[in-house]
């Protein structure tokens, strides 16, 4: 199929994969902060942005729930839960684990001649183990290992039958803090590595092609300026890119013209995901999305947070700001999310999250 052109003359090639709802934002927080999380303070979320992040909890045993409602500007019952866990084994070890349900509502089915069929509700689920390892005061590592099964529909469609996809994925991640001096502060700089869904391919019938997971590698740093006894604000950046195949140009027939055949191994895509856009390297520089959150936190008890995301017009275009805020009290930690972005122009807009965190206390 030949690339769409825009009106400024770009090509829009947008890339592709199976279950995108595995790089959703799940909780408040880092939703709230524009989507960041590779290098900003360890949570019980933080199997989604940097499992090695985990080893450096201060709490034994944890626990977060959190709920989005999605896309609500087009659909009214398409939503994501989260839940996450994680236990400390020991002073450097320890081990987490969540499970992720993306629901696409209720669909009314019909056969070609428009009977009503029944209603099918698509859904598609993961669940992951994690686990992370502390090496000295400042450095972690950790993993993954995920299955993910995405059931879209229980029908037939172009005359194939249609069942549900199943894969498996893992996580590679690494993670490292340092205490400095700056402005005059005590500051804590971080910086985080995540790649994550490595895995198998996935496809929907017997005669169909498969479709890449949407392994992507994250890159952050984040800097937390102690202000004061009650005051602590951070700042951290992530940039993001889709470690899968892009999209050759292809002429009526379908002969490749510029880039690379994207039908080829899951280490040739990761590696060839690297230089193989048709744009030739500024199109693999408009493939990274960039993420800049702000965290305050008053007395450690109570944070106001915001965030901005961009992604180039001819990758995807969503570009949209970030605000929230969270509570905590005792054991509990409570968290808001609020995206805006233009009504017209994005699906996104005004998406929710709500995030609760429970950390049980050190004997």
């Amino acid at each position: 199929m030949a690339q769409i052109p825009q009106s400024d003359g770009k090509r829009t090639n947008t890339i592709q994969t199976a279950a995108p709802f595995l790089l959703i934002a799940p909780d408040a927080r880092s939703g709230a902060m524009g989507d960041v999380g590779a290098a900003t303070s360890p949570d019980a979320n933080s199997s989604h942005w940097n499992p090695a992040k985990l080893a450096f909890l201060e709490q034994p045993t944890g626990i977060s729930a959190s709920y989005t409602p999605w896309l609500r500007n087009l659909v009214p019952d398409v939503d994501l839960g989260y839940l996450t866990v994680f236990h400390r084994l020991d002073e450097r070890n320890i081990i987490g684990g969540s499970l992720r349900y993306f629901s696409y509502g209720s669909i009314q089915l019909t056969d070609d001649s428009k009977n009503d069929i029944g209603v099918y509700s698509p859904n598609e689920f993961s669940i992951d183990g994690t686990f992370a390892r502390k090496f000295g005061e400042n450095f972690s590592l950790g993993t993954g290992i995920r299955y993910i099964r995405s059931s879209l529909s229980n029908g037939q469609f172009n005359g194939q039958d249609i069942q549900p996809a199943t894969a498996l994925a893992a996580d590679v991640s690494a993670y490292m803090k340092k205490g400095t001096l700056m402005f005059g502060k005590d500051t804590e700089l971080a910086f985080g590595l995540n790649i994550s869904n490595i895995g198998t391919k996935m496809n929907y019938s017997d005669g169909s092609s498969k479709s890449f997971l949407p392994t992507n590698m994250k890159l952050g740093g984040a800097s937390t300026f102690n202000l004061d006894e009650l005051n602590q604000f951070t700042v951290a950046l992530d940039l993001n890119k889709l470690l899968v195949p892009t999209n050759p140009i292809r002429d009526s027939n379908g002969n490749i013209v510029s880039g690379k055949d994207p039908d080829r191994s899951v280490p040739a895509g990761i590696f060839g995901s690297f230089g193989d856009a048709p744009g030739g390297f500024s199109e693999e520089l408009s493939e990274v999305s960039y993420s800049l959150g702000t965290e305050y936190w008053y007395n450690k008890q109570f944070a106001l947070r915001s965030g901005y995301f961009y992604e180039t017009p001819t990758k995807g275009d969503r570009r949209y700001f970030t605000v929230g805020a969270g509570l905590k009290y005792n054991v509990f930690n409570l968290d808001f999310a609020y995206l805006l972005a233009n009504q017209q122009k994005s699906p996104l807009a005004q998406t929710l999250r709500f995030s609760l965190v429970f950390n049980f206390a050190n004997n």
